[in-house]
């Protein structure tokens, strides 16, 4: 953050003040408060449970969700980590894409992208948003990652595109290739790894939202 020059006198301080609101805000954008909502009901948070790990109240929360109220970097911060995401899930350049098809089409260009770093995963939402009742993800899995066991509920499938792909579900492990689809129910304990020398890319479909 770039440091203001000192000037004398109540406006300039009020100036200086706005200008720091400025900087230290979240860019106006209306789908911010949006992908709160969606993210935060996919992931069963309520409001009441981000009111209290985010200390603040739940009608300025609501606000937020709607787009109603200033919504501080600092603010965003802890909601991300509430969530489960990083920062920059909230600001990825260019996604809204043309108006008249940004609800139905998500240009390449225009993808939400999220990281994993000490996974070693790359996500890559390809539906155009999470309120819908199935996501579309690419994933991208570098050398020897693994997303270790987890499950949950809905059911997913698959199309391995590129790589090799290990997967486990209920406890037997099938080895894919590229070309190989899959599909299981979450609820059952899952995990993949990509065992291979090369990146490991997977198309996922996802039934209720998940990411």
């Amino acid at each position: 953050m770039k440091h203001l020059p000192k000037r004398g006198g109540r406006a300039s301080a009020a100036a200086a003040a706005a200008a720091a609101d400025i900087v230290e805000g979240v860019p106006d954008d209306p789908r911010i408060g949006s992908q709160i909502r969606e993210l935060r009901r996919i992931r069963g948070v309520t409001l009441q449970e981000m009111s209290a790990r985010t200390g603040k109240s739940v009608g300025y929360l609501s606000q937020v969700e709607r787009n109603q109220s200033k919504l501080p970097i600092g603010v965003l911060r802890a909601i991300a980590d509430v969530l489960g995401v990083e920062m920059h899930w909230f600001f990825q350049p260019g996604t809204l894409g043309p108006s008249d098809e940004r609800d139905i089409v998500v240009r390449a260009a225009n993808r939400r992208r999220m990281r994993f770093t000490r996974l070693g995963v790359l996500e890559e939402l390809l539906s155009p948003d999470l309120s819908g009742p199935l996501e579309l993800l690419l994933s991208t899995i570098e050398p020897g990652a693994d997303s270790g066991d987890y499950a949950h509920r809905g059911a997913e499938a698959g199309l391995v595109i590129e790589g090799q792909l290990d997967l486990w579900v209920g406890g037997r492990m099938f080895r894919l290739a590229a070309g190989d689809s899959f599909a299981f129910r979450s609820i059952e304990l899952h995990r993949c790894r990509n065992p291979g020398s090369l990146l490991c890319r997977v198309v996922w479909v996802i039934t209720p939202p998940h990411y």
